[in-house]
């Protein structure tokens, strides 16, 4: 790889504006060269992709949209770019909707949500503003968009500043309906550096009043919170959100920073809290998974989608000028108090022609045409074994999985998958599934690879960046076990 360019502060927040024309073109042409473009999952078509934002439907419509920065695979000043779809698979790109053009958010469009209001769509987004000195200055703002898709931000912000004994670490306004009014979810950082997250009530979208801080655990959740989603139903409170900091003895991870969730019995307005709150839990057991976002359907499907990159880790499609994904999009179960996570029905509108059935006394080693395929695998209750996926036919390559399901246990290893990134968080997942007949929905395109097991009782997911000719998968398994491969075909993106 060449070396990485290195960016300037001037260079990352120049505006949009004042970018020559052929500079876009040059990355575009860079970027269609690329080994590792995705087939069935949101990417950006040049630089940056961050957060999802703004997971509605509306109009419609399935609408989402990400934090951009276009002009190269780097952090710079961000916008938001919006995607429509019809079945959750095939999206329409819609371009950048949220522009960092405003005197609250010149420095960039954070992370936020959006809500269905009559004919309109809300949008609530933290702007980034620095000052002469660079510091920063966050504010709460809101938006409006019309069925046509034209966004009309609102001129005054929704909250000016955090509380008093909160610093500027103050972002990600996740707002939803609660009984006749609307609530706000906000991650901060207090003034002793430890993260919280901060709610709000408002009966306009307009003015809100600050409820204080939401009680669900009493175990420190690090320097800052951020990227909160409060789910309530009548069934559980469902909390997802990402701690930086976090000690491990609360929640042991590997990555830099972890997406996680609790479940409450009931979400309790007037105290606030949530009702006898599960343990702190890794949302995805992988390697890549963060700032996912949720919300309740009018189908009443709870759904999310994440970003499949981390904050501060160089990937190797950066040298490239594109940089991370998203996920595909999960419907969401919560059933005695355990938190399963499975792929929409619609993913198989992805299925070309039929699927190819194979077991234990089937070829162990198996060529694909591509990486862009949807792998079901059911083993027996006392097997274990290895499965190698992006291998070639010597076997010396690949991301591999091995389990035991006697005991229960997965352990990923990415270390000879490809090309290198990521090394000082290790390149090893291991973690534990329940003690029963193992099952395997695994769905590979390109450079990502999402496993979901035991009907989404645990989920992995990764980046991965094998050579041209890994394409093929090899299975080693001392039990009976039942497969089915499906070719998957490209989205309509």
């Amino acid at each position: 790889m060449s070396s990485k360019k290195i960016w300037t502060k001037e260079e990352r927040y120049r505006p949009y504006q004042e970018w020559d024309k052929t500079h876009l073109a040059l990355l575009q042409e860079k970027v269609a060269n690329s080994n590792w473009r995705l087939g069935y999952h949101i990417q950006p078509n040049t630089g940056l992709l961050n957060d999802p934002n703004g997971f509605s439907f509306f109009n419609n419509q399935w609408h989402v949209f990400y934090q951009s920065y276009p002009m190269g695979a780097v952090h710079g000043v961000k916008s938001w770019y919006h995607l429509t779809s019809d079945n959750l698979v095939d999206w329409k790109e819609e371009g950048t909707k949220v522009f960092p053009d405003g005197v609250y958010d010149s420095h960039g469009v954070y992370s936020g949500t959006a809500l269905p209001v009559s004919d309109q769509l809300f949008l609530a987004y933290t702007g980034n503003v620095r000052d002469a000195d660079w510091v920063r200055h966050s504010y709460q703002l809101g938006a409006w968009m019309d069925e046509s898709g034209a966004v009309q931000k609102i001129e005054k912000p929704l909250l000016a500043a955090s509380p008093v004994g909160y610093t500027s670490e103050f972002r990600d306004p996740q707002v939803f309906r609660y009984r006749d009014s609307y609530l706000m979810a906000i991650g901060a950082q207090n003034e002793v550096e430890e993260g919280k997250i901060l709610t709000y009530q408002s009966s306009d979208l307009l003015t809100w009043q600050y409820k204080g801080e939401l009680d669900f655990t009493d175990k420190k959740m690090g320097f800052m919170i951020e990227c909160p989603n409060l789910l309530v139903t009548e069934e559980a409170a469902l909390l997802i959100f990402c701690p930086q900091g976090l000690e491990k003895d609360s929640c042991f991870y590997e990555n830099i920073y972890p997406n996680t969730y609790v479940i409450g019995d009931s979400y309790d307005y007037e105290s606030n809290r949530l009702a006898h709150p599960t343990t702190l839990k890794n949302l995805d057991e992988g390697f890549d998974v963060y700032a996912t976002q949720a919300f309740q359907a009018p189908d009443n499907r709870l759904l999310s989608i994440s970003w499949v990159g981390l904050p501060e880790i160089d990937y190797p499609t950066d040298q490239e000028e594109w940089a991370h994904c998203l996920s595909s999009v999960k419907e969401l179960f919560v059933k005695d108090k355990k938190l399963y996570q499975r792929p929409v029905a619609e993913m198989k509108q992805l299925r070309v022609g039929e699927a190819a059935d194979f077991n234990k006394d089937s070829n162990s080693f198996f060529e694909t045409d591509t990486n862009q395929y949807e792998l079901m695998l059911l083993f027996d209750p006392l097997s274990s074994g290895r499965i190698t996926l992006c291998t070639d036919k010597e076997q010396n390559k690949g991301l591999t999985i091995n389990f035991d399901s006697q005991h229960g246990k997965i352990t990923i290893d990415r270390s000879q998958a490809g090309a290198v990134f990521a090394e000082e968080y290790g390149f090893v997942r291991s973690f534990t599934v329940e003690q029963k007949p193992l099952d395997l929905q695994i769905f590979v395109d390109s450079s990502i690879v999402e496993i979901f097991i035991n009907e989404g009782e645990k989920v992995a997911t990764m980046r991965v960046f094998p050579e041209a000719h890994q394409t093929g998968i090899h299975l080693a398994c001392d039990g009976d076990y039942q497969g089915k491969l499906w070719q998957l075909r490209k989205t309509n993106q």
